[in-house]
């Protein structure tokens, strides 16, 4: 088992990375109270909404979304999820999404948390991995993305408004996955 795994931080600041659990849901709201509203806006969900949460968690436990937390000092401080379908056309594409606290940014907590989203990819099968990220809003997102192999598979014109109602593209980025790391 992979988990609880201990990081190391760009600034040396240590984080443990570890799968939720059930009883995870106060940390997890205190969580996304501290993400900006404007971040929480380009979240596919209302994650303040506990009907929403209540739904996401049962999915969880379905396996239908695979999530895992960063914590320091026992507060979560990231969290990525790896939304899966179990049937249809598109069961073999997982999407993801990655959400950092803002003072935990450009530490490599993100980087961290994607290659855990890619490896547990990997173990489910899945063939790729899909983003849908806001232009010009998410740049940096998507330049760090192409760093593990993603590519701008399309770009939608104006197709996201994003918290004060201006619109920009949405750009899907796909990664085609290998069986295990010694693929690439």
């Amino acid at each position: 088992m992979r988990y609880p795994k201990e990081c190391v931080l760009k600034d040396c600041e240590e984080v443990v990375i570890r799968p939720i659990k059930s009883d995870d849901r106060v940390l997890l709201n205190d969580f996304y109270t501290k993400i900006p509203e404007s971040d929480r806006w380009l979240m596919n969900y209302d994650v303040m909404d506990p009907i929403v949460m209540d739904k996401w968690f049962r999915a969880v436990e379905k396996g239908n979304v695979a999530c895992i937390l960063s914590l320091c000092e026992d507060c979560v401080v990231g969290q990525g999820s790896l939304y899966m379908k179990k049937f249809g056309a598109t069961s073999h594409v997982g999407r993801f999404r990655i959400a950092v606290l803002p003072q935990f940014r450009q530490k490599r907590l993100g980087t961290w948390l994607l290659l855990d989203l890619i490896q547990l990819a990997m173990d489910q099968g899945l063939e790729m991995l899909r983003a849908d990220l806001a232009g010009d809003i998410e740049n940096n997102v998507i330049e760090a993305l192409k760093k593990f192999d993603f590519f701008k598979y399309a770009e939608l014109e104006n197709s996201v408004k994003d918290f004060s109602g201006h619109r920009h593209n949405l750009v899907i980025m796909i990664k085609r996955m290998h069986q295990n790391w010694s693929d690439f």
